[in-house]
């Protein structure tokens, strides 16, 4: 089969240079057209009970997250010049494109009766800026006479908000961008002139600072990728061509990435983000392990033609093998259900295997194109330092593998006490630095307005007209006060607050009458309400469903982590349904902040299943390849270990589990058990075609394959090293993780693996024959 793979690559040359040249000018145009995400991480699948439900109540009363922030804490915001400019600044940014509304203290409506119409008129305060002390000090006194607005919009600790609503057509996506930067100027503008700072936040704010963010890296992972993947190539090959011609390939692999994310209709995410220079570092060894095999054939006797062939026959299945385990690892996710990780895991994957095919076609067809090199005899391998640690790793193999088996046993059992002090909690915004803007911001609204991030509590009376019962509102007014009394909850933003201030409007703006209505004023109010118009003074847009049979009552809260607020549902459920009986009311908790708690919790409970389902598909493929049920199982322990002293790092480290570090497990698995492959392929190789004892095989094996197997550890740990440049900190966990798993792996697999192979063998006796014969049968693996 390989034979005549490697006729047929090289007999088609010209075809199949045309062929990828072709697919990579269509992919590149594809590619073009990629886009930066714009909406939330898509954690859950959209089957779960969760999303369903948030998603429900997104389409009952609208979206949760469309509010920007801009905060401000100075004992000069009721002076009239800077109040001034807060007014000017509020409107200002309600005239943008794109903006729905803006509520703050120098852009807020005053709730009147009027008697004559028998409605309720809204009174914009201030009308116009603001000409002497007298008219701020009403300004001022009437602000804080409306108890509606307290917690709103200021607080009595000097600090005030402004409340940006955007139009939903435009949320998540591009066209918020220049919005953004125009609200940003604007601030910033105001910050010159009154020289206090301005604080900026909200749910589209971040995200959008985010995905500026993931661009950035992009561009930036991508280029270190290529420049340590050239100096790796250089240092190993020295050669110019040696550096271009694999870069190129895998340059066309990263295309063919990009490609596939627009094809399949995906945006950049964090994870998306990944995949390119993630192409490049696992496609770089690829290059590397045919040029090595296609120098050393090469020095046997010069035959070019001979040398080539012999490279893709020799090379093709171990790379195949090996590239199939990466593309496991990766595939996986996809089975999880969740849209970000099957985004991730299926694009992955599918370029591992075309970049292979590429890597394995067109290095060979180049490289018959070009003149063969002229190399010098390797007599240094045998005399470096390398070679000598894999001499002494080979006599520790041989002669004391009670103490593998000891080392491996106490360090495991280390490991597993740190596994055991691992967290499981995900921030939403604690992938930052703890220097970003954003961080601190968001820092300035949790301690003086408990946070942005949005808490929804969907109330279903089960009746028509049920959310305006006294007795039914009563009920959700007692739950509001009870979620409020929590430091991590903000005041509500409901019916009841707008009934509170409607009552208050209704006995001439008396803050003493800021309650809920009896059922005599309740009557008056609501026709009061209803003859307002949808557009002018019905505070209930957005809070009540069609037939008043629902309601939602909103709360910001903190980012308090999804292990805290994992406990403060459970402790909520009970309460809430001691007030909202559930034989009475359907009441459920979502919103932004709670899909990302479930997010983080479904991603952990699926880790342990995407780990499983890629021990399961490499251990069929390993039992395939070597068709021994006991090297099927002894080869899994030197992949398995090491994901435990990894898990162990991240416990005493105080390491979290979330959704960014998640990831590392599986990924680190399937490139982990590629070193495996290089390792019982070769010594599957010289066992089938050499008379030499087990032990011989082995020694063989560690010195030589070894050689192999550190180089493209080596490429491996400093291409994963490049993410530790990172802004956020789950990438930075991540890259400095995976280097270290699969440097621990390298260790394992020339020690452990080596040492178990010997143990299930050693009532095999094999005939002993000379170094020299065996050269002539034994197909050399790369060094």
């Amino acid at each position: 089969m390989w034979v005549k793979l490697s006729r047929f690559i090289l007999q088609n040359r010209i075809a199949i240079i045309v062929f990828f040249l072709l697919g990579t000018v269509f992919m590149a145009y594809q590619a073009k057209n990629v886009k930066l995400s714009y909406t939330g991480s898509k954690i859950l699948p959209v089957t779960d009970s969760a999303f369903v439900k948030y998603n429900s109540f997104k389409k009952t009363f609208g979206e949760d997250g469309s509010v920007m922030v801009v905060g401000i804490q100075s004992p000069a915001i009721f002076k009239k010049d800077v109040y001034n400019q807060w007014v000017q600044l509020s409107n200002e940014i309600q005239k943008l494109k794109g903006i729905k509304a803006v509520l703050s203290s120098g852009r807020i409506f005053q709730l009147e009766k009027d008697t004559v119409e028998q409605k309720f008129v809204l009174k914009p305060i201030p009308n116009g800026l603001v000409k002497t002390d007298a008219e701020m000090d009403s300004i001022k006194n009437t602000l804080f006479n409306t108890p509606f607005f307290e917690g709103l919009v200021y607080n009595k600790q000097n600090a005030t908000l402004m409340a940006i609503t955007f139009d939903t057509k435009i949320l998540n996506t591009a066209e918020r961008n220049p919005i953004l930067k125009q609200i940003e100027e604007k601030a910033k503008a105001f910050q010159e002139k009154t020289k206090i700072q301005v604080h900026i936040s909200g749910l589209p704010y971040i995200r959008t600072a985010v995905s500026k963010l993931v661009s950035n890296e992009f561009v930036l992972f991508l280029g270190l990728s290529i420049l340590v993947s050239a100096i790796i190539l250089l240092i190993f090959f020295r050669k110019f061509y040696a550096v271009f011609f694999p870069i190129l390939v895998v340059v066309m692999g990263v295309i063919w990435s990009i490609g596939t994310l627009v094809l399949f209709g995906y945006e950049l995410t964090i994870l998306t983000g990944l995949i390119p220079p993630l192409i490049v570092i696992i496609g770089i060894p690829n290059s590397i392990l045919l040029l090595n095999k296609y120098q050393n054939e090469l020095r046997k006797d010069g035959d070019k033609q001979r040398a080539l062939s012999l490279t893709i026959e020799r090379i093709a299945v171990t790379t195949l093998i090996a590239n199939i385990t990466a593309a496991i690892g990766f595939g996986v996710l996809y089975f999880t259900g969740s849209e970000l990780l099957m985004q991730f895991g299926s694009v992955a994957s599918i370029n591992v295997m075309i970049t292979w095919l590429m890597c394995l076609c067109l290095i060979p067809i180049i490289f018959s194109y070009l003149p063969a090199p002229k190399l010098k005899a390797q007599t240094h391998v045998e005399e470096g330092f390398l070679h000598k640690l894999l001499v002494k790793t080979d006599n520790l193999v041989q002669q004391k593998s009670s103490l593998i088996y000891i080392g491996t046993i106490v360090i495991s059992i280390i490991a597993f006490i740190g596994v055991m002090k691992i967290n499981v909690n995900g921030y939403v915004v604690d992938d930052l630095p703890k220097s970003s803007t954003i961080l601190t911001d968001l820092k300035f609204f949790e301690k003086n307005f408990e946070g942005i991030l949005p808490l929804e509590v969907s109330v279903d009376t089960r009746k028509k007209n049920g959310v305006f019962n006294l007795t039914n509102l009563k009920r959700m007014e007692k739950m509001e006060k009870m979620i409020s009394a929590y430091p991590e909850f903000s005041r509500s933003i409901s019916v009841n607050m707008g009934l509170k201030y409607a009552t208050q409007a209704f006995y001439n703006n008396d803050s003493t009458f800021f309650r809920l209505p009896d059922n005599m004023e309740k009557n008056f109010i609501l026709a009061y309400i209803a003859s307002g118009g949808k557009g002018n003074a019905n505070l209930l847009t957005n809070f009540v469903s069609q037939g008043n049979q629902s309601t939602r009552i909103s709360f910001q809260m903190a980012d308090v982590g999804s292990k805290r607020l994992d406990a403060i549902m459970a402790e909520l459920k009970p309460r809430i349904d001691s007030i909202l009986p559930p034989d009475k009311f359907d009441v459920e908790l979502t919103g932004s902040s709670v899909i990302f708690s479930k997010g983080t919790d479904y991603m952990l409970r699926h880790l342990f299943e995407s780990i499983g389902l890629a021990i399961v598909l490499i251990s069929l493929l390993r039992l395939a390849q070597f068709k021994s049920l006991g090297i099927m199982f002894i080869s899994l322990l030197p992949n398995i270990v090491p994901l435990l002293i990894t898990a162990g790092i991240m416990g005493y480290f105080g390491i979290s589990l979330k959704p960014s570090t998640i990831l590392i497990f599986t990924i680190a698995f399937g490139l982990a058990s590629d070193q495996t492959i290089y390792f019982l392929t070769r010594y599957q190789q010289e066992l089938n075609l050499t008379n030499f004892s087990v032990p011989k095989v082995i020694t063989d094996t560690i010195t030589e394959t070894g050689v192999s197997m550190t180089h493209i550890a080596l490429i491996l740990f400093f291409g994963f090293g490049i993410f530790t440049a990172s802004t956020f900190g789950g990438t930075v966990v991540l890259g400095l993780l995976l280097s270290i798993t699969l440097f621990v792996a390298l260790i394992f697999n020339l020690t452990l693996l080596p040492a178990l192979v010997l143990w299930l063998d050693k009532k095999k006796v094999r005939k002993l024959v000379s170094d020299e014969e065996s050269a002539k049968n034994v197909g050399e693996f790369d060094h």
